[in-house]
């Protein structure tokens, strides 16, 4: 029984014959000795190369838990006879063998390339994360007050409320009610705005005409709202189906995240202006160019190459083509600090 549920699990996560995750490590080797070939190196204290495996496994094996399309699996393996406890290991332990091997590693890889660790270092960056992630999965159920299987289960969003319906649609209120819905994506803008404030801290010795661009493209890495239709395929068919829906949908949605963006990049500035001050017009406008043109990025993206085939949320939110759009906005901020 309990190796039938792992399997059932991890084969979603890593395909029937694991085939995904045979592609994801070789895809982390192939990083790894590109960068260490490349000669790039940084220091980094071990104290930050553990705090960094720590935070970022504890992270991602919360959302695989939380993440809405487990719940189908465990709703199928609920119809199974168990006993107790018997399902949390092998489902837990498939979550952590995923989170492990296809998002951690990746982390490990790129850090381990561009700095000089012992064996003892990479023994304890790897305890550190396993660590992160039984801590997570021993802390996950109690939110519930629980330690069954049942308290692994997670509801619909749209089973936990009751929505109030309107005689007129409006993607404003669909978008506002996305993300009073998932707190991720809410605890994420929240993050990004707390990111504005401490920048300025980190690129105070630098002039502002060359570190402000740089700033604004950083704030574009806001994941969660920029993978609107990537995350729910039943909304981007709907919206593909029905005549006219694509610019009714788009141009708010594009407006939506224009004001997320330019919210942290105003704060960046107010920050900025307060500790070391100098900030100008022209730098409020370089944020609103910055900000629309990300937006603008982020929604041509969702529109014209969505992401399908992934298994959980997780998969979205590390997937690369997030760091398009910023490291787009990265090139433009280097031309706009030359002129």
């Amino acid at each position: 029984m309990i190796k039938m549920s792992f399997n059932v699990t991890a084969k979603k996560l890593f395909g029937v014959k694991y085939e995904r995750l045979i592609r994801t490590l070789f895809l982390d080797v192939v990083v790894f000795w590109g960068l260490r070939i490349s000669g790039f190196q940084i220091q980094i204290h071990p104290f930050i190369l553990f705090l960094m495996a720590s935070v970022f496994s504890a992270g991602v094996m919360w959302q695989a838990l939380s993440s809405e399309d487990n719940r189908e699996n465990l709703k199928n393996a609920f119809m199974l006879p168990f006993e107790g406890r018997s399902l949390i290991f092998p489902y837990v332990t498939a979550l952590g063998a995923y989170t492990l091997l296809t998002k951690t590693a990746g982390l490990l890889a790129v850090v381990w390339a561009v700095s000089e660790w012992s064996w003892v270092e990479i023994l304890g960056s790897v305890l550190c994360a396993l660590t992160a992630i039984v801590v997570v999965s021993c802390l996950y159920p109690l939110r519930l007050g629980r330690t069954d299987a049942y308290a692994f289960y997670v509801r619909p969003a749209s089973h936990r409320r009751t929505v109030k319906s309107h005689r007129r649609y409006s993607v404003w209120r669909y978008l506002f009610r996305y993300l009073m819905a998932h707190k991720n994506c809410l605890l994420n803008t929240v993050a990004m705005w707390g990111v504005a404030c401490v920048l300025p801290v980190l690129f105070g010795q630098m002039e502002n005409r060359f570190i402000l661009p740089v700033g604004f493209a950083i704030l574009s890495l806001n994941t969660p709202i920029c993978i609107l239709l990537s995350c729910d395929p039943a909304l981007e068919r709907a919206v593909r189906f029905l005549p006219g829906q694509g610019k009714a949908l788009c141009l708010p949605y594009c407006l939506f995240i224009f004001v997320c963006n330019l919210a942290a990049s105003i704060i960046f500035l107010c920050s900025w202006q307060i500790q070391i001050g100098g900030v100008i017009p022209l730098h409020v406008m370089t944020a609103i160019s910055f900000a629309l043109l990300s937006a603008i990025g982020s929604v041509l993206l969702e529109w014209y190459c969505p992401i399908r085939g992934w298994k959980i949320e997780s998969d979205l939110w590390h997937h690369p083509r997030k760091y398009v759009v910023p490291a787009v906005m990265l090139l433009l901020a280097g031309l706009v600090s030359m002129f």
